[in-house]
């Protein structure tokens, strides 16, 4: 007899059964044989798990090493059996990283020293310590959003933790991108599947987690390849062949909705890679979704840095197909359906921490409630997004000729000083001084969308008293150029007022591009005219 939905069923039914299957995965008690994946599993269950891990003083010793070995340990789920010779590893970057005498994140793999056994039809699952989400909910709800829409991410659940007599809190469970978790979602999981790393691009040596293809990283150079196409028209057809840019919309749009500033589509950072030997492509995976929603006003369509993100939005079509996925996607983020979903979650583990200390729950009801706020906040600004027209490349007067204005400080060293000020002659100019370190590197920078064409970035320059540093071309005191170019237009001094002028070619549809105005000097100081500071779209 069929269920009666209720309300928080209705935005996470689903409309075939492969995809309800993402949720209806795995078994309720210990077992041995992954393939058993496909039962009731740990995931559905309402109860917070209760695990401890045993671990000798050898081994201790072992898992506080830099280099994160695995160390052998044994799993118990209170109540329900054991699991010997598991693998246990310290995990966590920078933000969630912790000491294992604190509350370390952990990576468990059922099968390191144990051949075939398996936790709840998990190969390797992680217990991440939340220290970046107070409210334990965010990687749940996300994971639930992204099944909602038919995408593969990792399940989650969560799980009370005592690693000898020491008890450590309550734990974010979740299943890890292996075999079991691969084989939800695809028919042969004999191919490449990649981490990602740490803020590392497509670019990046990656690790290859799995998969019987290439072991020198051919399927991936062959999409940095295709990104390094000058011609847009041939780089995105090449593109085509080697990504599943359809899914990969999906993945951008749902990253960019949950405001994940810490993904891929925005950071090249947390994701993983397979490549589906049924085509060849390439299909993304979320990862470390513990800090979403933090800015509800984030833009979903300015121009990102990572290679294919940004490809997306350079291409008219894409970025069109772009925009209706946000909008075909944004019932999922509906805070009237989620909240419901947040509160039977939250009461499933408010009880937990109160247990600990009563104002620690408390405290979670609020981090709760200013959640859900943010929840309607982020719908309504994506609303709001959607219904703005499109930005527009950056226009130019008659004589072809845009005055830039918009122009803000970078520097990578702390004692370089940048200011605007008065020139002689009342014209309005920007200083670069070097400080008492005799390391200068900075620069003023001006953001502009731009559409295809030919284009000049003028300045007028003048230096005081320069001295090349050391480990640069003795012509490269300053440099006008573009982010992400080596191409420059360079001079070693000029004592006085001197004309420079970069020229460079935009093929995409449209690019955002950001000019740069750089010194590069142990001493002295580089001004440069304002008003003289302009660009202009040739003729081709």
């Amino acid at each position: 007899m069929p269920r009666k939905k209720n309300s928080h069923q209705s935005l996470f039914s689903f409309p075939s059964v492969w995809v309800l299957s993402l949720l209806l995965v795995g078994c309720s008690k210990p077992h041995r044989d992954a393939s058993n994946f496909t039962q009731p599993d740990l995931f559905q269950q309402e109860a917070i798990l209760k695990l401890e891990l045993r671990i000798d003083s050898k081994e201790i010793e072992k898992i506080k090493a830099e280099n994160r070995p695995y160390v052998r340990a044994t799993l118990i789920e209170v109540g329900h059996g054991e699991y010997p010779k598991i693998g246990v590893k310290i995990k966590g970057a920078a933000g969630s990283s912790r000491d294992f005498e604190d509350k370390p994140a952990l990576t468990l793999n059922s099968d390191k020293f144990h051949k075939n056994q398996s936790f709840h039809g998990l190969d390797k699952f992680h217990l991440n310590n939340s220290v970046q989400d107070e409210t334990y909910l965010h990687e749940w709800i996300c994971a639930k959003i992204f099944h909602a829409a038919g995408y593969p991410a990792t399940r989650v659940t969560f799980s009370e933790l005592q690693i000898n007599e020491r008890k450590l809190g309550l734990f974010v469970l979740k299943e890890g991108f292996d075999n079991p978790f691969l084989k939800q979602h695809f028919k042969n999981v004999d191919g490449n599947l990649y981490d990602g790393g740490f803020l590392q691009d497509l670019d990046a040596e990656l690790e290859k987690d799995s998969g019987t293809g290439p072991n020198d990283r051919r399927d991936l150079q062959e999409i940095v390849d295709a990104i390094r196409i000058v011609s847009p028209r041939a780089r995105w057809g090449e593109l085509e062949k080697r990504v599943d840019i359809d899914r990969f919309i999906t993945f951008m749009a749902l990253e960019r909705m949950m405001a994940h500033w810490d993904g891929y589509s925005l950071q090249a950072n947390n994701y993983r890679i397979y490549f589906d030997p049924a085509t060849s492509k390439a299909i993304f995976f979320p990862h470390g979704m513990d800090q979403m929603f933090a800015d509800p006003g984030m833009s979903l369509f300015d121009h990102p840095r990572p290679l294919l993100s940004s490809n997306i939005m350079q291409n008219n079509q894409w970025r069109s197909k772009y925009r209706e996925r946000v909008r075909s996607l944004l019932p999922l983020f509906d805070p009237v359906k989620l909240a419901p979903e947040v509160d039977r979650i939250a009461q499933r583990i408010n009880p937990f921490l109160e247990s600990i200390a009563a104002d620690l729950g408390s405290s979670h009801r609020d981090l709760v409630e200013d959640l859900k706020r943010r929840l309607v906040e982020r719908y309504n600004n994506i609303e709001l997004q959607l219904n703005e027209p499109d930005p527009e490349p950056l226009g130019f007067d008659a004589m072809g000729i845009a005055r830039l204005n918009d122009w803000y400080p970078e520097s990578e060293v702390e004692d370089a000083k940048l200011e605007e000020m008065e020139l002689d002659g009342g014209k309005p100019g920007m200083q670069i001084m070097a400080g008492p370190s005799q390391v200068c590197v900075a620069s003023w920078r001006c953001g502009l969308l731009l559409g295809p064409g030919r284009y000049r970035f003028d300045a007028l320059v003048q230096t005081n008293s320069v001295d090349p540093l050391d480990d640069s071309p003795k012509d490269e005191v300053v440099r006008i150029r573009l982010s992400g170019s080596d191409l420059a237009t360079k001079i070693a001094q000029a004592p006085e007022w001197t004309p420079l002028q970069f020229e460079f070619q935009v093929e995409e549809d449209r690019r955002q591009v950001e000019l740069v105005a750089e010194f590069r000097s142990k001493t002295g100081s580089v001004l440069f005219e304002k008003s003289s500071m302009e660009l202009r779209r040739l003729a081709e």
